[in-house]
């Protein structure tokens, strides 16, 4: 099967394998040895010298995560959203009793830097920003430090989702000043679900002091007392940990920048063969578009649903449609972690055949 939605990806064979090993003591040597290798290769990964929380959870728990332990019920926050999973971040804040003022971009473009600015220095109560940095559900990535420096000039906190580029996408986490950056295993990382990681700065620490929200299972420093003594403070997800310690080590061998090379490199490659068929993207202006999942409009008289159902059925090319409001109008093709160009290939000779049979006749 040729999996293309943006999560859960596909594995490398040998990362699969390396989960079905047999069960170790999580508090034992062993596990000591890994989560020590792991974290080392996460700091690479996010670019900082900071802690890593590694959470087991999906990385939805990791946004939560980043909420609770900066945060006190009645906070004002700004969310800043692009898509279904800016709103996402919102609502976790909403959950736990935080004020949200919401600024919300039309989908298919990116969050203006300027304007975050503009809208924290009337509003000095605002204690933290929520942004996503690469969204899924419209196939846009913010200029994160960008916004970084207009947030850094009012001197907030800065939580950012970065589920979907971490790994695949540059995340300057120390460069950029980041507060907080959270992601998850089953992206860019080329490993099933289960695991979510958030790499926290100084700043939230220090918020953590002080911060009321109800925590417990995701407390940031639970996790990284227990990771001075080789562990976690609750039963990990040992198997995908097993897979995780390889993954990593498969993309600090081939190297982080020839990693986001080949993202880009693939990333291009799909926007110009959906181009070449005669579909138009949802992003409106290409300097944003991510790097790691393209949106397609769906053309005027096609049915998505048979769309996806002929690529599924007759070329085994699994896309995923749209979400929330754009649920019906477009649908995204997934291109981040173990992918070749030989599957995009594939994808795009899968389209040329299926089009014409739904309604649409292809350019090329």
């Amino acid at each position: 099967m040729n999996l293309r939605i943006p999560g859960p990806t596909p594995c490398p064979e040998d990362v699969l394998l390396a989960g079905a090993q047999q069960m170790i003591d999580h508090r034992g040597p062993e596990f000591a040895d890994i989560i020590a290798r792991v974290h080392s290769g996460l700091q690479t990964i996010f670019a900082t010298k900071n802690d890593v929380a590694i959470l087991t959870s999906s990385g939805t728990g990791a946004m939560e995560a980043a909420i609770v332990n900066t945060l006190s019920p009645g906070d004002r926050v700004m969310n800043v959203s692009i898509g279904v999973f800016g709103d996402r971040f919102g609502q976790i804040a909403e959950a736990y009793g935080a004020e949200v003022v919401k600024m919300s971009v039309e989908h298919g473009t990116p969050a203006d830097p300027d304007a975050i600015g503009a809208a924290l220095a009337g509003d000095p109560s605002i204690k933290a920003v929520l942004v996503t940095h690469n969204e899924t559900s419209t196939g846009v990535t913010n200029d994160i430090g960008a916004i970084s420096k207009a947030v850094r000039a009012h001197d907030r906190l800065l939580l950012v989702d970065a589920i979907s580029s971490v790994g695949c996408i540059p995340v300057a986490t120390d460069a950029w000043d980041l507060d907080v950056v959270v992601t998850g295993s089953q992206k860019g990382f080329m490993v099933p679900p289960g695991l979510a990681f958030a790499a926290v700065g100084p700043r939230a620490r220090e918020a953590a002091k002080t911060a009321t929200m109800p925590r417990f299972y995701f407390d940031f420093e639970k996790h990284f007392s227990y990771f001075q003594q080789g562990q976690t403070p609750w039963t990990p997800a040992v198997s995908v940990m097993f897979s995780l310690d390889l993954a990593v080590q498969k993309l600090l061998a081939d190297g982080m920048e020839s990693v986001y090379t080949k993202h880009a490199k693939i990333a291009s490659d799909v926007r110009a063969g959906v181009k070449a068929l005669g579909l138009e993207l949802l992003v409106q202006d290409e300097a944003y578009a991510s790097n790691t999942v393209t949106a397609v409009k769906v053309p005027e008289g096609v049915e998505l649903s048979k769309l996806r159902g002929l690529m599924r059925t007759d070329h085994n090319v699994v896309m995923a449609g749209g979400q929330g409001p754009l649920s019906n109008s477009i649908f995204r093709i997934g291109h981040m972690g173990y992918i070749t160009e030989d599957d995009v290939a594939d994808v795009m000779d899968s389209l040329a055949d299926v089009l014409p049979r739904v309604g649409f006749p292809v350019a090329v």
